[in-house]
């Protein structure tokens, strides 16, 4: 599948997920690549491989890196921002001079800015003041980085309120491996993505303290109400979160070991310091950073969320998972249905 549609694109942020991303939008449209590492820009131009992030992974040959904004951004129509949620709005500061005013803004980052209690798009309207809101998105969805660098098939969600852009951007990364769903639902999408991270960080506790299949799969399906009421409340669409930026991303950070966020979760279980195990990880885990905002905003909305707040008092509080295993067990019996029905 080729689509040289005169549509150019920019991928900041030469993590795994970015890199794969830029990977697939090469394979379509003119790609450039953006490393805050100059050496690494040139290692990936010299072996087209991110040996650093992404390793083994070929990358198309004419997928080009530069450690230059003005250089990866100037005239692209798509703008993909693959920051961690953390460094965002920095980086996004600095690029700012040089993103098009008409360009499609994609968020990769499922998480949401501690400071703000912001999510990404509402970052990137922030620091871009005078961008067309339909111009600012996100794509999300069950993708694992290695599965989709190897060709593996996989679907995802891109989300605009404006459907030609949503098209576009549907169009520079669809591959015969790689399936894109379009939904106006920005909100519901990026809250799913947050949230998923959270409840992927308490299923790998559940893993690391020797709990079985059970266990996980009623953390699993409890976490998805959570996200699915918190992300109602806030605006989002009911049916996002039954679709692949919901269930279909939770399913695959909750049970692969390739995910960052239930391998912390797992270290945390078998009673690992959290300090030791961010420590020795070369890429963020978003759940660790994210989850205290997305419990400030669940408080600030009246939102209750049993199975983020036992994470959080983990990650913020010292506390240890099994201690706090009866608590999340004994709490009071009640219809599988409340508190869903409006979600």
């Amino acid at each position: 599948m080729s689509n040289d549609a005169g549509v150019a694109v920019a991928v900041v942020g030469a993590g795994s997920w970015g890199t794969a991303v830029a990977g697939l939008a090469a394979t379509n449209v003119d790609t450039t690549l953006w490393a805050r590492r100059d050496e690494l820009a040139t290692a990936i131009n010299d072996t087209h491989e991110n040996a650093a992030y992404l390793p083994g992974a070929r990358l198309p040959e004419r997928l080009t890196s530069t450690s230059s904004l003005e250089l990866a951004l100037t005239g692209r129509e798509v703008v993909v921002m693959g920051v961690p949620s953390h460094g965002f709005r920095a980086v996004l500061e600095s690029a700012r001079p040089h993103i098009r005013p008409d360009a499609a803004v994609v968020s990769l980052s499922k998480g949401v800015e501690q400071a703000t209690l912001l999510r990404m798009t509402e970052v990137i309207a922030d620091v871009l003041v005078d961008h067309d809101p339909g111009r600012i998105g996100v794509l999300s969805g069950p993708n694992l980085a290695k599965e989709i660098a190897a060709g593996q098939p996989a679907a995802t969600v891109v989300a605009f309120t404006d459907e030609a852009v949503c098209r576009m951007v549907q169009d520079a990364f669809m591959t015969p491996a790689f399936r894109v769903y379009t939904n106006p639902d920005v909100i519901g999408c990026e809250i799913a993505g947050a949230l998923k991270n959270v409840v992927a960080l308490g299923v790998g506790m559940a893993h690391g303290m020797g709990f079985g299949d059970n266990a996980k799969a009623a953390l699993i399906t409890r976490g998805l109400a959570e996200l699915a009421r918190l992300g109602v409340v806030l605006g989002g669409d009911p049916l996002t979160f039954a679709g692949l930026a919901g269930m279909g991303d939770l399913i695959a950070t909750c049970s692969s070991p390739q995910s960052r966020n239930r391998s912390v979760g797992v270290a945390l279980g078998e009673g690992r310091s959290l300090d030791d195990i961010v420590a020795e990880m070369n890429m963020v885990a978003e759940g660790v950073k994210s989850t205290g905002a997305v419990l400030e905003l669940a408080r600030r909305h009246d939102v209750e969320l049993p199975v983020a707040a036992f994470v959080g008092r983990v990650l913020y509080e010292g506390a240890k998972p099994a201690d706090h295993v009866g608590e999340l067990m004994g709490r009071a019996a009640k219809p599988e249905l409340e508190g869903m029905r409006d979600a």
